[in-house]
């Protein structure tokens, strides 16, 4: 293997790879598989490059259930509402939601998808903008776009 970027981020499956390495792909715009790795000794794929947006990752067959925890989550930064609702129902087919703009796909991968501007709500020197942000984003499973806009925008009550 030959990599671009400094760090490549390896997603494990036990024999899913190819699968879920073609879904990522079919979710994501300006994305493609890159290279599939068969390995020499059996022919089975062995791991599967390809790219989501500017990044890429490789998925590998590890031949064992290894499950993924919240620890470690992908953030998708989205533009719009559209966007929004585009990946959270990508990922909802056999995923699970959370909170917060958090849900795990099908193959247990946590997402956050969250609206582009969500740092500068959220780190704003106001520390009372930045509460209404929060506390509203807190009663959200699925970020509400023009909410939170709106929690941010507002004056004080």
């Amino acid at each position: 293997m030959q990599f671009e970027q400094k760090i490549t981020p390896f997603l494990s499956f036990e024999s899913e790879a190819e699968e879920a390495a073609n879904f990522y792909v079919s979710v994501f715009p300006d994305s493609e598989i890159l290279r599939v790795l068969k390995n020499p000794m059996n022919g089975s794929v062995m791991t599967v490059e390809f790219r989501l947006a500017d990044l890429t990752f490789v998925a590998l067959n590890v031949g064992q259930k290894w499950e993924y925890t919240n620890s470690i989550s992908l953030a998708i930064r989205c533009d719009s509402q559209d966007e929004i609702d585009h990946y959270w129902e990508k990922f909802l087919d056999g995923g699970k939601e959370m909170a917060c703009g958090w849900l795990t796909d099908r193959y247990g991968v946590a997402w956050q998808v969250v609206p582009a501007p969500m740092g500068e709500y959220l780190g704003d020197p106001d520390t009372e903008r930045a509460t209404r942000v929060m506390n509203v984003m807190m009663t959200m499973i699925k970020l509400d776009f023009a909410a939170l806009k709106s929690a941010y925008e507002s004056d004080a009550e």
